[in-house]
């Protein structure tokens, strides 16, 4: 990852965060595909092409306490208005360290471009590889800024008997880098569970704007 946001993402993911200044940074998007916000303790990274200084007066005019203002519903809306994106929803960034070994199950790979979770994992990440097993499969990608990242589906019959774990786990032995990221829904306390139990730590959150099309 060589773009400003890169280097960011690769300092938080070795520990190495942002000043706690209470100050926001403006960078400009890695790619046509993502835009955003990361939001790291009392500091929050800005991508995006648009003028820094319209940021800043959005952010600064939030109603919201500073330290929470650029993950403001408001500035948010204001911002996907103003790029002509979608997001879902604010996501908890966590990160991990790559792994050795390999996986204790059985994983398939799918190749198939056509399935409905390959399908998503290509209009969001490059060079996406998918793996299945029974009751679930998981995904690893590049995603913003190049950072590897992964993504667990589990069919409803297959909870709470610790696949979750396992996969998340697996993620972190099959990943080519050193670190692999996961984006998590908050609510989503299973899935949270599941990703810290395989030792992914908390590091910030992220909301995520989108330029591709918007699902049905």
């Amino acid at each position: 990852m060589s773009d400003e946001l890169g280097r960011i993402l690769d300092d938080a993911s070795h520990g190495r965060f942002p000043a706690p200044d209470g100050r926001i940074t403006v960078v400009g998007q890695p790619s046509a595909r993502d835009a955003g916000v990361v939001a790291f303790t009392a500091h929050a990274v800005v991508f995006t092409d648009e003028d820094p200084e319209w940021v800043r007066e959005q952010v600064a005019s939030a109603p919201s306490d500073p330290l929470s203002a650029p993950m403001n519903p408001v500035f948010l809306a204001a911002l996907l208005a103003r790029t002509g994106r979608w997001m879902s929803t604010i996501d908890q960034l966590a990160v991990a360290g790559a792994l050795p070994g390999s996986p204790g199950i059985p994983l398939r790979e799918i190749d198939d471009p056509a399935h409905p979770r390959v399908a998503w994992a290509l209009a969001h990440r490059d060079e996406v590889r998918v793996w299945a097993v029974d009751g679930g499969v998981m995904m690893l990608g590049r995603g913003v800024a190049g950072r590897w990242e992964c993504a667990i589906e589990l069919d409803e019959r297959a909870r709470g008997r610790g696949l979750g774990h396992v996969l998340a786990r697996a993620a972190r032995q099959l990943v080519p880098g050193d670190a692999v990221w996961a984006q998590i829904a908050p609510g989503n306390a299973r899935s949270v569970r599941a990703f810290r139990s395989a030792g992914f730590v908390p590091v910030g959150s992220e909301a995520l704007f989108s330029a591709s099309r918007r699902p049905e």
